[in-house]
C-alpha cells in the first residue's frame, strides 16, 4: 500500500500555525490577539479531525525520541508494535524518532497500520519513515488530544519531560473519570520503579492519591503480558472490533 501523507501540500497552513504556541504563551496580550489564537487552535483541532482516518481499536505508544536502534528498549518497543499489529490494533505514536519510531516500525513489520501525531519544533522532530499517515501540530495540547482521543489503550515507555507529561495527563484523566476502561501499560521497569516507589511510598502514604488509582497501570517488560493486559482491560465495543475484517483506509 502506498504511504499516505496528509499534511503535505499544505505548507501555507503549516506556516500559519508555526510559532502560534509561543505567541499564545508569551504573556498578557490584547484580547483580540487571544481570540485570534483561539480561532487558530480550533482550526488546528479541526484539521486533525479532518485528516486523520484511524482504524480502531488503536493503541497510543509514548516514549523517548532519544533511544535509538540497538538499545534494548528500542528492540522491546519494536516487538511490542509488531505484536499489537498482529493482534489487530492500529499503532499510533508522536511520529518522531527513537521509541516512537520503534513502535511504528514494529507495526509496519507485521503489516499493521501505523500513525503519527508529529510536533513542529525548531530542532526536531522529523516524522519517522514507518508511518502510513501523519499530521503535524504546532500545539502540544492539541497533539495530546489526538493521541488520546483515538486510542483504546496506552503504552508508556521511558522518556523525558514530554513522556512524563503525557503519562500523568492520562493518569489524571483516568483518576477523574474523564477516561474509563482505558488500560495503561508502563514498560521499562528499571526506569519506572523509582517513580512507582514515589507514587506508592510517598504520594499514596500521604493520601495525595489513592492506591486504587494505580491499579489501571500494568508494569512489565514482557510484550505478551502487555498485550494481554490491554485486551483484558478494553471496552467491549473496542474488543469486538479486533475480530472484524479491518482494512487500512484507502
Amino acid at each position: 500500500m502506498a504511504r499516505k501523507w496528509p499534511g503535505q501540500g499544505e505548507g501555507a497552513m503549516i506556516d500559519l500555525i508555526r510559532g502560534a504556541e509561543e505567541a499564545l504563551l508569551s504573556g498578557r496580550r490584547k484580547k483580540q490577539e487571544d481570540v485570534e489564537s483561539a480561532v487558530g487552535i480550533f482550526l488546528e483541532i479541526l484539521r486533525g479531525f479532518e485528516l486523520f482516518d484511524v482504524p480502531d481499536p488503536c493503541v497510543s505508544v509514548f516514549g523517548s525520541a532519544r533511544i535509538g536502534e540497538g538499545h534494548p528498549e528500542y528492540e522491546m518497543t519494536r516487538a511490542l508494535g509488531r505484536r499489537l499489529a498482529e493482534e489487530g490494533f492500529t499503532v499510533m505514536t508522536g511520529g518522531g524518532p527513537g521509541l516512537m519510531e520503534a513502535a511504528n516500525r514494529g507495526a509496519r513489520d507485521a503489516g499493521g497500520y501505523s500513525l503519527g501525531c508529529n510536533i513542529i519544533l525548531p530542532t526536531e522532530e522529523e516524522p519517522n519513515a514507518y508511518l502510513d499517515q501523519f499530521v503535524e501540530f504546532e500545539h502540544f495540547f492539541v497533539r495530546k488530544l489526538m493521541l488520546i482521543k483515538y486510542s483504546s489503550a496506552f503504552v508508556i515507555l521511558p522518556g523525558g519531560f514530554g513522556t512524563l507529561d503525557e503519562a500523568f495527563e492520562i493518569a489524571t484523566l483516568i483518576q477523574t473519570s474523564k477516561l474509563t476502561r482505558f488500560p495503561v501499560v508502563a514498560m521499562g521497569t528499571a526506569f519506572w520503579e523509582p517513580i512507582r516507589k514515589m507514587l506508592v511510598g510517598t504520594m499514596a502514604d500521604s493520601r495525595l492519591i489513592n492506591v486504587d488509582d494505580l491499579e489501571v497501570v500494568k508494569l512489565t517488560d514482557d510484550v505478551d503480558e502487555a498485550v494481554d493486559w490491554i485486551r483484558q482491560g478494553m471496552r467491549e465495543s473496542d474488543a469486538e472490533r479486533l475480530g472484524a475484517d479491518r482494512r487500512r483506509p484507502d
